[in-house]
């Protein structure tokens, strides 16, 4: 099983932008339909979420003005166990390896 993991980097994105306090996104989410209490925004800033709901994620990005990789850039795939060695297991290839026939 190999697993994606990412970084959650709005914290990095709101000082990029001026913005070093949470309480100040309250309203520019609000503008956006998106109500999220200080204690809920001050999370979404400082902990990696584990879900989130797409008009938040959305919000975000167009508050600032960013990427979706911008803000959650994916981290390197972990290898399975079986994986160790940069083996690929039958039927597996990366993107593009396609050979034509």
């Amino acid at each position: 099983m190999r697993l994606i993991g990412f970084e959650w980097r709005l914290r990095e994105v709101m000082a990029a932008a001026g913005m070093f306090s949470t309480t100040k996104l309250v309203p520019l989410l609000e503008e956006r339909g998106v109500y999220l209490s200080t204690s809920q925004v001050y999370r979404l800033a400082a902990e990696k979420p584990e879900r989130m709901n797409m008009q938040a994620l959305v919000a975000l990005l167009d508050i600032f003005d960013c990427t979706f990789e911008e803000l959650a850039p994916a981290c390197p795939r972990r290898r399975s166990r079986g994986d160790r060695h940069g083996r690929r297991r039958a039927g597996e290839g990366r993107l593009g390896d396609e050979t034509a026939p």
